[in-house]
């Protein structure tokens, strides 16, 4: 591992003392750029250009590390035995901080009533799809995310289902 990652097997042992340790902090470093579109997410924009942009970053990170979310993925369908403490901390704390900004916006009647984690979760799940299940979707369609005109067609579909799913009418 080391000659792969072109250090000294020393400095690799000085900074991470087991395989698990690295592959901890692999799996560190995958949630945090899997997370930070949703801490670019803010309340001092419109809901639905918030959401809009929101999709459009999940979908460039599924896009530019389709590896990264297929290893989170596994470590999920694991029962993610060495990301639980993540999970239930930060993860869980981010969550809530966004759902109470969703959570505002409904009740100013900005956004159609939806539970706000499900509305998270739903662009979690479709966003990650495509770089989860890429071979199934390439095999489908021709295309992946590579592939500039699908991506923005992607995007563009993506946000449109959401959108109207959460739009006031």
């Amino acid at each position: 591992m080391a000659e792969r990652a072109g250090v000294s097997k020393t400095n690799l042992l000085y900074y991470y003392p087991s395989k698990e340790a690295l592959y901890v902090a692999v799996l560190q470093q995958i949630l945090a750029i899997w997370l930070a579109p949703l801490k670019a997410f803010r309340e001092d924009i419109s809901p639905l250009v918030a959401i809009r942009e929101y999709i459009r970053l999940k979908l460039e990170v599924s896009r530019d590390h389709p590896q990264a979310s297929k290893l989170f993925c596994l470590e999920m369908l694991q029962g993610a035995p060495l990301l639980m403490g993540e999970l239930t901390g930060d993860l869980k704390a981010l969550v809530d901080e966004k759902s109470a900004i969703v959570s505002g916006w409904i009740d100013r009647g900005k956004l159609a009533p939806v539970d706000p984690q499900h509305l998270i979760f739903m662009i979690w799940a479709t966003t990650q799809h495509y770089a989860d299940f890429a071979t199934q979707v390439e095999a489908v369609t021709g295309a992946t995310l590579q592939d500039a005109a699908f991506f923005e067609q992607t995007v563009d579909n993506v946000q449109r289902m959401i959108i109207e799913g959460i739009r006031v009418r």
